[in-house]
């Protein structure tokens, strides 16, 4: 049968403003550049022109809320007076004794040190916010099986919401986490936060994810993304935030799914693949 009528082929320019804009999230800053979860990272994620700066938050002993993906102080990233501490029994005062920004990570071999980086304070970071519209995704680092490495649930969706709050940033935030309970509490406390669920594991609908976790987000390890799972999300009037995606193969196939956005330790290379398609 002839076709009735021509194939339409739309200018790249043209496809790239019909399709819905991904956002891009610096993982821990940008830590395929900069170690991780440090201020020189964060201002590189700035200028690199993320969209959202990406970061955890563990407390201390004087319960200080500071920026660390571990609760304790990892030997491969800060070097100080012994190689082992857990954040949560020094001070803030103590844990500016580890140099944090010394050491290359050894997964990265791009990473450039920073000599004299120290683990910074959320109001450090979030004090950056007056450099631009970016927003923040804030994991708040609990643990179920381990509740001396952290506050109870309740107190820490609070000295969070102080924070943010604090900094006047209550509409440029997300709050993320594996550990559910302090995504309750901060619902309790501020309905307005935007949450995100956190997960891996064996895959799962993320619908179902997302209503166990009472969040508008759900974050998945990004090889649990498919097309269908991201559809459904955004039936059930979900995003989806992949994490961490780092190769251009992924980025193609996640932007095929539709994700709303991805997280990704070089969000300066990322920005630059999506414009060079046209999607940005």
């Amino acid at each position: 049968m002839p076709r009735l009528f021509p194939a339409l082929v739309l200018p790249l320019a043209m496809m790239a403003s019909a399709a819905p804009r991904t956002l891009v999230h610096g993982h821990r800053g940008a830590r395929a550049v900069l170690p991780e979860n440090t201020l020189p990272a964060f201002e590189y994620a700035i200028e690199a022109g993320a969209d959202v700066l990406e970061l955890d938050v563990a407390v201390t002993r004087d319960n200080v809320l500071v920026v660390s993906h571990d609760p304790e102080l990892n030997p491969l990233l800060c070097r100080g007076p012994r190689p082992r501490a857990v954040i949560r029994e020094l001070t803030l005062a103590e844990l500016r004794a580890w140099d944090c920004g010394a050491l290359r990570h050894p997964a990265h071999p791009k990473q450039r040190p920073v000599p004299g980086s120290r683990i910074p304070t959320l109001d450090e970071v979030l004090a950056l916010g007056s450099r631009g519209r970016f927003e923040y995704n804030i994991e708040t680092k609990s643990f179920p099986s381990r509740p001396h490495l952290t506050p109870p649930p309740e107190e820490f969706a609070r000295r969070l919401l102080e924070a943010i709050r604090r900094h006047k940033l209550e509409k440029r935030v997300i709050v993320q986490s594996f550990d559910f309970r302090t995504l309750h509490a901060m619902k309790r406390l501020a309905p307005e936060i935007r949450l995100a669920a956190l997960y891996e594991g064996e895959p799962r609908p993320f619908v179902a994810i997302a209503r166990e976790a009472g969040a508008a987000i759900v974050a998945p390890r990004h090889d649990l993304v498919t097309k269908e799972q991201v559809e459904a999300a955004h039936a059930a009037g979900l995003q989806v935030v992949p994490w961490t995606a780092n190769a251009a193969a992924d980025w193609d196939r996640l932007i095929a799914a539709g994700v709303d956005a991805i997280i990704t330790d070089d969000p300066a290379e990322l920005i630059a693949y999506l414009k060079a398609r046209g999607l940005r």
